[in-house]
């Protein structure tokens, strides 16, 4: 199932959407500056232990950071987040929103 996944790629692509550099991530993990480089470019992987800190930081799922089908989860999970506070009617029309987005090609 995840043979063909590419963890050096998603994690780019998640750090990225997070908007912080390789060098401040690999801090803010308590690691050394080029630890997320490492894993970026293939020459490392982390610890189990390293990837759920990894998922942490980047506030998402372990199950999300493998998801094909979630190309931003943090967003989602926000976009989750604010829709708790909306009424039934509210609700109606962010789903037909999205609804809407997805027939004109929104879905990317």
């Amino acid at each position: 199932m995840y043979i063909d996944f590419n963890f050096s790629k998603r994690l780019s692509e998640l750090r990225a959407q997070k908007g912080v550099s390789a060098r401040d991530m690999s801090l803010s993990l308590g690691q050394n500056p080029t630890y997320i480089h490492k894993i970026e470019n293939g020459r490392a992987l982390p610890s189990m232990m390293g990837f759920f800190y990894i998922c942490e930081y980047l506030d998402i799922e372990p199950a999300e950071f493998f998801s094909r089908d979630i190309t931003s989860p943090a967003k989602v999970k926000e976009l989750m987040d604010d829709a708790q506070h909306l009424n039934r009617e509210q609700l109606e029309h962010l789903h037909l929103i999205v609804k809407d987005l997805l027939k004109t090609g929104g879905k990317k």
